[in-house]
């Protein structure tokens, strides 16, 4: 793994449910840190609110998490303050940051963003980025690759995703 600062290419894990899915998520969520930026990417139905149902639970946030589409982004109290942000409904880079979708407060708490890949150059230059995807054999199953970006986000994914696939069940390395 490059801990150079640079991008890190990490793995591939696989899940064979939501449930476990989300088991990844809350070990991202527990192994989280002030500043963390999950970019989650991949096609609709890929776990990329499931995944970030877990990040929820794993910052103990109680309140509902739902995907944010319709208001682009909800905030959720927990040990560190999370905030969902949807991108679908973007028609371009700019409107995330026209709707202030983006700014200073997220660096004292966790921002997970849906459909990441519609931010472009716009999204933060630390982040593990999470490309989630089906499998056609199973359909419950989800295929999770992840790449890091900043040294910090480099141990966040070493530490989350070693826990879960150290679990029994939760996740397997490919």
């Amino acid at each position: 793994m490059d801990r150079s600062g640079g991008a890190s290419n990490g793995q591939e894990l696989r899940t064979a449910s939501a449930d476990e899915t989300r088991a990844l998520g809350r070990s991202l969520g527990a192994a989280a840190f002030s500043g963390t930026v999950l970019a989650l990417i991949g096609p609709l139905g890929a776990g990329k609110t499931q995944l970030a149902k877990g990040v929820a639970e794993g910052l103990g946030v109680t309140s509902v998490v739902n995907s944010p589409t319709f208001v682009l982004m909800n905030e959720h109290a927990g040990r560190l303050a999370l905030y969902h942000i949807d991108a679908y409904r973007l028609e371009n880079p700019e409107d995330a940051m026209d709707a202030g979708l983006l700014d200073d407060r997220q660096a004292a708490g966790v921002t997970v963003i849906e459909w990441a890949d519609r931010l472009g150059d716009w999204l933060p230059p630390d982040r593990l980025e999470i490309e989630l995807g089906t499998t056609r054999r199973q359909p419950m199953a989800r295929r999770l690759r992840w790449r890091a970006m900043g040294a910090r986000h480099a141990d966040l994914a070493e530490r989350a995703f070693a826990l879960a696939v150290r679990a029994d069940g939760v996740a397997s390395a490919t």
